[in-house]
């Protein structure tokens, strides 16, 4: 098994995902993107990857790195190394190639990679996105897309559940 993680078949490096972007662009396909932590992978991420895809031919995941997330979330995260997110990632079938990056923003792998569609969660709206990353959106003329949030499924909130004790009488979160 560790084998398998050692070689992840859909983590590509920036510059081999910009050719591949490149290639997909020649076949006329239509290729998504959306970023993240992906860290815990859980439904509300299954969630936005399955409806993410659905907006393209291809999809393409720009994951936070190890570095990255302690930057952002805080000290005691990542819970699972950027390798365990991106075998994770990869082993979904709405998923058609990986990439790390290592900032808190994706601007400038968005200018380079120029995605047709940038999806996110709806958590955010077009004016909680980082200006930066909407300008350069715009300039490849990227369309943007949201996909409705699915309440009480963020990491965040899953790890502060943990914390607190998941043995609360209740078999998990609920459905609906």
């Amino acid at each position: 098994m560790w084998d398998a993680i050692r070689r992840i078949d859909r983590l590509l490096s920036f510059p081999d995902a910009c050719a591949q972007r490149e290639s997909w662009r020649r076949e006329g396909r239509c290729v998504v993107l959306t970023n993240g932590c992906f860290d815990l992978l859980h439904p509300g991420h299954l969630h936005l990857l399955e409806r993410a895809r659905e907006f393209g031919d291809a999809l393409v995941v720009a994951l936070n790195a190890d570095r990255s997330v302690r930057e952002l979330k805080g000290p005691e995260r990542p819970i699972l190394s950027e390798r365990l997110r991106a075998y994770a990632l990869g082993c979904l079938r709405s998923v058609d190639r990986i990439f790390l990056f290592d900032g808190s923003r994706v601007t400038e792998e968005i200018r380079a990679f120029a995605p047709d569609v940038y999806v996110r969660a709806a958590d955010r709206t077009v004016v909680d996105l980082d200006s930066a990353e909407l300008r350069a959106l715009r300039e490849v003329g990227a369309r943007i897309e949201f996909v409705p949030f699915l309440p009480s499924l963020s990491t965040t909130a899953l790890v502060s559940r943990l914390r607190r004790g998941a043995d609360s009488g209740s078999p998990g979160l609920p459905l609906s």
